[in-house]
């Protein structure tokens, strides 16, 4: 008969036993993988589909960024976002826009002229969210500035998208082609204007060059945005009723520059310029609640700006499924 004493002891007795068979073996971890998952991400403005996609980044000192602040209140600004306060990261996101009839690319990123091994990213992410540089018809060029344009040819000079048309800022064409203003620039200056030349000199004949406030493709119409560079340009690109700008380095990167609007980017050719340009676009992104795709944003770098305490926030599209 069992009983509640004889059945305790046959619990005790068995937890009292060894184990006779051996707990299971597993493998090792698999090895760290070192890399990120390819970058892009893909929404909807109306009929439009955009893809962001990612060209790494880069790693600056912060001494030196801002001009006109001391580095202590730039700090202070990062901490706030909960950002480390000993370096600045500075992304680089294009945009793909599909619009059911054509494939239109907004800059270019670094290509094989990558600054750093965190950069130059873009071409393996640009084929894994797809896509091949001869899907693209047209690559329009919102300024001149290397990160935007090296992408655009290969370090042998061949072109990287054989069979796109070729949209450029009638501004930024009549400054950084001027063979005579080449010549004369600071020496820290001529680098870029030979890039700018390896670019286009192959093409220059068959370059459209698009003046500001124009529609020069279907739905996406030119912004003045100047004072980053003489022809800098965002963008509104309207489908249906949604409507998003993409406004290239109008802020650098918003986490310090929407933020703070009146600090000056060490980029910025005509800061006084770009000061003026930046508040404009973005008290008409936050008035007229139109999203905005930033070049040197955290990734997807895109989202909703809003006021916010003398300046601007940007609350980022989430990453998640947005198709």
């Amino acid at each position: 008969m069992i009983t509640r004493r004889t059945a305790l002891t046959a619990v005790a007795a068995a937890s009292a036993s060894p184990i006779l068979t051996s707990a299971p073996s597993f493998a090792a971890a698999p090895p760290l993988a070192g890399t990120q998952a390819p970058s892009f991400f893909r929404y909807k403005v109306g009929d439009y589909e955009i893809t962001a996609v990612g060209d790494g980044f880069l790693q600056r000192p912060l001494e030196g960024f801002v001009r006109n602040v001391d580095v202590a209140d730039v700090k202070k600004t990062l901490v706030a976002q909960g950002l480390p306060d000993t370096h600045i990261r500075v992304p680089y996101t294009t945009l793909v826009i599909n619009t059911g009839s054509k494939l239109i690319l907004m800059d270019t990123g670094n290509g094989e002229f990558a600054a750093a091994p965190t950069t130059g990213r873009w071409m393996a992410n640009f084929r894994a969210a797809g896509f091949t540089p001869e899907m693209v018809d047209t690559v329009i060029f919102s300024h001149f500035h290397g990160d935007h344009i090296n992408g655009f040819r290969k370090k042998d000079g061949t072109a990287m998208f054989p069979r796109a048309e070729v949209m450029v800022p009638e501004a930024e064409w009549a400054f950084w082609m001027d063979e005579a203003r080449m010549n004369a620039a600071p020496e820290a200056m001529k680098g870029a204007f030979k890039g700018v030349h390896f670019a286009f000199d192959p093409v220059a004949k068959d370059v459209t060059r698009y003046a500001w406030g124009k529609e020069i493709a279907p739905g996406i119409t030119t912004v003045r945005a100047d004072g980053h560079t003489p022809g800098h340009t965002a963008f509104v690109i309207a489908s249906g009723k949604e409507t998003m700008m993409f406004v290239a380095d109008v802020t650098n990167t918003p986490i310090l520059f929407a933020r703070h609007p009146e600090w000056q980017v060490i980029f910025d050719m005509d800061p006084a310029q770009a000061i003026l340009t930046r508040k404009r676009i973005l008290d008409m992104a936050s008035a007229d609640r139109i999203r905005c795709a930033f070049y040197h944003g955290p990734f997807p770098s895109a989202g909703q700006v809003s006021r916010d305490a003398g300046g601007y926030r940007l609350d980022l599209i989430p990453l998640q499924d947005a198709i």
